[in-house]
């Protein structure tokens, strides 16, 4: 979270879908909505009269993220997790998001309209009520922002791979710039990755297995289960790592002519299973990058506004 000096809080939320990411939190998008309030307490977010569970699982993917209320609800909760960091419960907001990169100039209007729908608002989070005046809201595309810390050293061509939960963002930065005529979304993120393991699970040992063990292996390389259950999920992740990179391609990527620089919460993927040249690949491991990219560029944008 960045200050201005006239007191409004520049948030940064990457509004991922499989975890909404703030410059310091990390939470997974499941949401479940209850009339009354829920036996066990926790994640609660508490508004317009209803009791909403946050956190647990993952929302499926839509190609529009204001289609329904869960992205507004959990823009409600991200703001909320950086303004407790600071002890803060009330404050006027203005919020740095972003969209995949072939979408921005399609949906930034409605998605600002429907994140600023309402100026004023009250709601409670984890037992604590919170007032916030939503004052403005800045889009910008995804996954460059995760980079702009790096533009120094991206001389000659580059390749940039925003791999998140349900979509794969791709662009070239030549020189520095990114080219906004070479930006690709391909559906094709961590979620399918999970997928195509629970596939090959069911199809090879007959076993429904549960999503978090899949997850689990991804981040980590490694999990707690048998070995021929780790060498199934091994061997469907590497395949899918492997068709990652063939997607790449199409798009024109070589390794010997261009670096490659690999963001997002799907980064992990590559690091752990995927073959490349560690000297040509960049993985940025740090999640939270997006939002921090999104909250640094406002903030430039905007300090020159209030000064």
């Amino acid at each position: 979270m960045k200050e201005l000096r006239n007191g409004i809080k520049i948030i940064g939320i990457d509004h991922g879908y499989g975890n909404i990411k703030t410059a310091n939190t990390v939470t997974p998008t499941g949401i479940t909505a209850y009339t009354t309030e829920p036996t066990f307490g926790g994640n609660i977010l508490v508004y317009d009269g209803m009791y909403y569970r946050m956190g647990e699982g993952h929302k499926p993917f839509v190609a529009d993220k204001s289609t329904d209320n869960d992205f507004y609800l959990f823009t409600l909760m991200a703001i909320a997790r950086e303004l407790s960091q600071q002890g803060i419960s009330e404050a006027e907001v203005h919020i740095a998001a972003g969209l995949p990169l072939t979408w921005v100039k399609t949906q930034r209007e409605d998605f600002r309209s429907y994140i600023t729908r309402n100026n004023d608002v009250r709601f409670v989070y984890r037992d604590k009520p919170y007032h916030i005046k939503i004052v403005g809201c800045s889009v910008y595309p995804q996954g460059y922002t995760a980079v702009i810390d790096r533009l120094h050293e991206m001389t000659g061509v580059n390749m940039l791979a925003d791999i998140g939960n349900g979509t794969m963002n791709v662009m070239y930065i030549n020189n520095k710039k990114p080219v906004e005529s070479k930006c690709y979304t391909e559906k094709l993120g961590a979620n399918q990755c999970v997928i195509a393991a629970k596939n090959a699970v069911m199809d090879k040992l007959g076993v429904k297995i549960d999503d978090t063990i899949i997850e689990q292996v991804i981040r980590f390389g490694n999990a707690d289960i048998s070995e021929k259950y780790l060498n199934c999920i091994t061997e469907a992740v590497r395949e899918y790592c492997s068709e990652i990179f063939e997607t790449l391609r199409k798009y024109e990527y070589n390794s010997e002519l261009m670096r490659l620089y690999v963001t997002g919460g799907g980064g992990c993927l590559i690091k752990n299973f995927g073959e490349y040249d560690d000297k040509r690949v960049t993985i940025i491991d740090d999640i939270c990058a997006t939002a921090k990219g999104y909250e640094q560029l406002a903030y430039m944008t905007l300090r020159k506004k209030v000064c």
